[in-house]
């Protein structure tokens, strides 16, 4: 887990001093070791330079160094994340006449991306982000991995492209402005966190998963790169036996999280009570070594937290299981840090930042989580909601949605304005099964967003306030609501919240999290099958995970119900945090994309409702004031 930075196609004499400056952006992310290398654009003179940050996880010595020049072609890498089939391409790399120094997965992607050009990216199992320059072409591959499980962000500069991991190493380089993006905001405020591929940075895009780009930066890099996808959720399989896809699965998962239990530093789990983090913990465990699991539990929760049947579990399943009891008086300390930490708004990572905290503590540095169980096993309510939403609306769709919207909302006038608006937006809006799961996850309704002067078409939005390019991994299907759902959940909500969350929260602590449910070859076996295996009518939620492990797990996990734990942020931003929740909002009400006096407007009607549930909307706005307060003064060289 690493941080990567680079200019393409700049002059000689500017490349290096804004990529070392993104550098410094990202100690967090590499504490370990540094490195910067500079090559040929062009005839014309032109620059590339490449920038690492190395947090070491496979191969400590200095032969996991980066950037990475492969010894016979002069091809170099700059990559961050894991590669865990490694060793099996390694084998056939060998086959084939590659010779190793190193036992690092870096190297292998190296010598891979050397001999298969990007059919490599087809080969590799893992989470990842590279650049790797082709000495021969003097171009350069920019790559994500499959789900967009590592970060990766561009800018045109220039005439020049400028990518990074982080959007706030791009902003440090001095060559890309600040600038706002009302589109970007708009789908921040509308879901909780901006929505692929904008950033709320006019000029910083998110490079798209599954996705590659040759750059070529003989061609003058006004525009963003044309990016080519080489993976797609695959389609849904007709399945003669159900019940061997149970052993299928299970032993899809145990071979994922063996191969993810790779690594020469600490290693340990999250484990909650659920069956998601004790399915990792169960498949960690090796002969005569106990894996180390860690449970957090909150004084402040709202709702009981799941640290006793972590460790109930944990007790079962015979691990070396550590707790911590996190007081209010140190969260509260720990919401400032977080604030600042933030690489780009979100309303989700707050409990993953004082978890990570909590676990660098004892010396881990690579922790497993139960992160993508709820997506493509089905763990959510919308897997049941939608397609019954679906059918409830079916002999209305016909009707112009304006007069659905009219019907509506004299219907339901009695609601709190919140939830009236919620159903209004599902009734009036579009009718499709992927409609509606994705509506399922709006944070903010089409009557807040148009009061603050949002509007979609204007901003170049879908009527969901989502960009044109968001769902276009998603296979739709008439027959399978089950994945369309999980694709939806997947894409959007776990794609655009959980792991860019994830990502920047840990690092933040120099924590590398993996997540075995959404290893490349898990997700092609679970997603392919048919939802009527994965959800049989009457079946609890997860039903195919639950029966896959069934023999692996204790009995009380199958039966607890799903908890989790809800800081009591709502009465925080009215009590102790008001005063720094109100500075945050008055400087988000100076911005000019809003309508005069909106945000406050908005502000006083969040903070007079007494439902304590409601934290989520007005936390929007606190951390969207934070973040600009936190980026307002940043210099450019334009």
């Amino acid at each position: 887990m690493c941080g990567i930075s680079g200019v393409i196609g700049g002059s000689a004499g500017m490349v290096e001093p804004a990529v070392r400056r993104m550098m410094r952006a990202m100690v967090h992310r590499g504490p370990d070791d540094e490195g910067y290398e500079e090559f040929p654009g062009d005839t014309g003179g032109s620059r590339i330079g490449f920038g690492f940050r190395r947090l070491a996880i496979l191969d400590l010595s200095p032969t996991g160094h980066q950037p990475m020049f492969h010894p016979e072609t002069g091809d170099c890498l700059i990559f961050n994340g894991e590669i865990y089939n490694y060793r099996a391409i390694r084998c056939r790399l060998q086959v084939l006449g590659s010779r190793f120094r190193s036992s690092s997965d870096t190297e292998v992607l190296l010598h891979a991306l050397a001999t298969w050009g990007e059919r490599a990216l087809e080969e590799v199992d893992g989470m990842f982000a590279l650049a790797f320059y082709h000495a021969a072409s003097r171009r350069v591959l920019l790559a994500r991995d499959h789900l967009g499980i590592k970060p990766l962000y561009v800018a045109s500069a220039g005439g020049s492209l400028v990518f990074a991991s982080e959007v706030r190493a791009l902003l440090a380089s001095g060559m890309v402005s600040a600038d706002l993006d009302p589109a970007g905001i708009a789908s921040f405020l509308a879901y909780g966190a901006p929505q692929d591929p904008l950033t709320i940075h006019k000029h910083v895009r998110s490079f798209p998963a599954a996705s590659w780009a040759w750059i070529d930066p003989q061609t003058r890099l006004d525009g963003r790169p044309g990016t080519t996808r080489y993976w797609r959720f695959p389609a849904v399989a007709d399945v003669a036996d159900p019940d061997g896809c149970v052993a299928i699965v299970r032993a899809c998962l145990a071979e994922s999280v063996r191969e993810q239990c790779i690594a020469d530093v600490p290693l340990g789990v999250f484990l909650s009570g659920g069956i998601d983090s004790a399915t990792i913990a169960a498949f960690a465990r090796s002969p005569g070594q106990a894996v180390q699991t860690f449970a957090v539990g909150f004084e402040a929760a709202v709702d009981e937290d799941e640290a006793a049947a972590a460790a109930a579990t944990a007790h079962k399943l015979g691990t070396n299981h550590f707790q911590s009891i996190l007081d209010d008086d140190w969260l509260l300390s720990q919401w400032s840090q977080w604030l600042k930490v933030i690489d780009r708004p979100s309303i989700d990572g707050l409990n993953t930042y004082a978890i990570s905290g909590a676990v660098v503590d004892r010396g881990i540095t690579v922790s497993l989580s139960g992160l993508g169980g709820d997506e493509i096993f089905g763990g959510y309510p919308s897997f049941r909601r939608a397609p019954l939403l679906r059918r409830m609306l079916a002999g209305i769709g016909w009707l112009p949605r304006r007069l659905r919207r009219t019907a509506a909302e004299a219907f339901i006038w009695r609601l709190p304005a919140s939830k009236r608006e919620k159903i209004v937006d599902q009734v009036s809006g579009g009718c499709s099964l992927l409609e509606l799961a994705i509506q399922s996850r709006r944070l903010s309704s089409d009557a807040t967003l148009g009061r603050l002067g949002l509007d979609a078409g204007r901003l170049g939005l879908t009527p969901m306030f989502l960009p044109t390019e968001a769902i276009e991994s998603v296979r739709i299907s008439d027959v399978d609501s089950f994945g369309v759902v999980s694709q939806a959940e997947s894409v959007l909500y776990m794609g655009n919240t959980l792991l860019r969350d994830a990502d920047v929260n840990s690092m933040a602590h120099s924590v590398e999290i993996r997540v075995p449910f959404l290893s490349r070859r898990c997700v092609d076996v679970v997603a392919a099958l048919p939802g009527r295996v994965k959800a049989p009518a009457g079946s609890a939620s997860k039903h195919l995970l639950r029966e896959a492990m069934r023999s692996e797990l204790p009995a009380e996990v199958f039966s607890r119900p799903k908890r989790g734990f809800t800081l009591p942020l709502r009465q925080w931003m009215a009590g102790p945090l008001r005063d720094e929740c109100e500075a945050a909002v008055e400087e988000l009400s100076g911005c000019d994309i809003f309508a005069p006096g909106s945000i406050q407007q908005l502000w006083g009607r969040y903070m007079s409702d007494t439902d304590a549930h409601q934290w989520a909307r007005p936390l929007a706005l606190v951390v969207l004031g934070n973040y600009l307060r936190n980026n307002r003064r940043i210099p450019s060289i334009f």
